[in-house]
């Protein structure tokens, strides 16, 4: 968007007395992508404004979700906290250190206390490398063990993930997806890191091995003290697994704050549109408009003026189409980026999964 930045929704921390782990300030990132012929005619081809103004801050020992649908900048949000995309301004503060200007040789330590699991562990498992070699080699690279001691603690990491040593010599071709995630998440803990990222770790299984993999990230949580950053668009399992949820939609964050409050009351127009999606949001459908008007338009120029979610929003209003939304403070820890829905109590209460549908987020081992 053109003009002056406006403050991310996520920008304001949530109280208490824990200590903040890691800060995303202001964090910008754009794609550029070029065509043959736009290089052939010498075109600027298409830019994506991939994360716009990202603020978000992490506390040690959360479990906070990252939500949203394809292309709302989640997944470039996770990349970008471990350096695999590199952000083009804002920071990334861990331990003291901007993760942004971070160089080369300061990357391998950083890395080591963030560790992230893919949605697929096939393609980021080296097919070269027996189960057990793969578990173990971050804690080899990074000196955390000698070789003689590398086989018992390959045996712990298995056992602590719920896999068999009986399958360490095997090939990961040899195994199922379940089991390939688990081998994943064990070699992510054999780094021994603060903040484990999981980005849609869990949506790619059948909905039975899901919940086994989601109460392994619960218990893990819980037994090793661990810092739980979760991207999923699965409303169920943050549910489950989350008491913070950040609304991402089209590199903005859009709505923050507890799981269950922001299930229950959404304050913006697009997280009310996803719990219409979800069986529990029926109320919401109701108020919202026709399917035909909630489809997803073609990308707007990223200089267009207003709320971003204008053309799909069920509760638009003339301010939106002219003026970008500011953060509004619902209370002490619920935020939102709406000009519409926090002064709408009625169609706040009557869009949410209720309390009667959807549990609070608890553990679930």
């Amino acid at each position: 968007m053109s003009g002056a930045p406006t403050a991310s929704v996520a920008s304001i921390d949530a109280p208490g007395e824990r200590e903040a782990i890691l800060r995303i300030e202001h964090v910008r990132k754009e794609f550029a992508r070029r065509s043959l012929s736009d290089r052939v005619r010498g075109r600027a081809g298409v830019r994506t404004l991939a994360l716009d103004d990202v603020s978000l801050s992490v506390f040690a020992g959360d479990a906070i979700a990252i939500v949203g649908e394809s292309g709302s900048g989640k997944t470039t949000l996770a990349q970008s906290i471990v350096r695999l995309v590199d952000p083009d301004a804002g920071k990334i503060v861990f331990a003291g250190r901007d993760i942004v200007k971070a160089g080369r040789r300061d990357l391998p330590a950083i890395r080591r206390r963030i560790q992230l699991v893919y949605q697929d562990p096939y393609s980021s498992l080296n097919s070269a490398l027996s189960i057990g070699e793969a578990i173990i080699e971050p804690a080899l690279v990074h000196g955390l063990i000698d070789k003689q001691h590398a086989r018992r603690r390959t045996v712990e990491l298995m056992d602590q993930v719920g896999l068999s040593a009986t399958i360490i010599g095997h090939r990961p071709r040899a195994l199922s997806g379940g089991q390939r995630q688990r081998v994943a998440i064990a070699r992510a803990l054999a780094a021994e890191p603060e903040i484990l990222i999981a980005d849609e770790a869990v949506s790619a299984l059948d909905v039975s091995v899901q919940a086994q993999v989601i109460r392994l990230f619960a218990r893990l949580r819980q037994e090793l003290g661990l810092t739980l950053i979760f991207v999923s668009h699965q409303l169920a399992t943050v549910a489950q697994l989350c008491e913070r949820v950040a609304i991402m939609y089209r590199g903005q964050l859009v709505e923050l704050g507890p799981t269950r409050e922001v299930f229950a009351q959404p304050r913006h127009g697009y997280t009310a549109a996803l719990i219409n999606a979800h069986p529990g949001g029926r109320r919401l459908r109701a108020r919202a408009k026709p399917q035909e008007d909630t489809a997803p338009p073609p990308p707007p120029p990223m200089e267009q003026p207003g709320c971003p979610f204008q053309h799909r929003c069920a509760f638009v209003a003339e301010i939106c189409t002219h003026t970008t939304p500011p953060t509004t403070k619902i209370n002490t820890d619920h935020h939102a980026s709406c000009h519409v829905l926090p002064q709408r109590d009625d169609l706040a209460t009557n869009a949410g999964i209720h309390a009667h549908e959807t549990p609070a987020p608890q553990p679930v081992c």
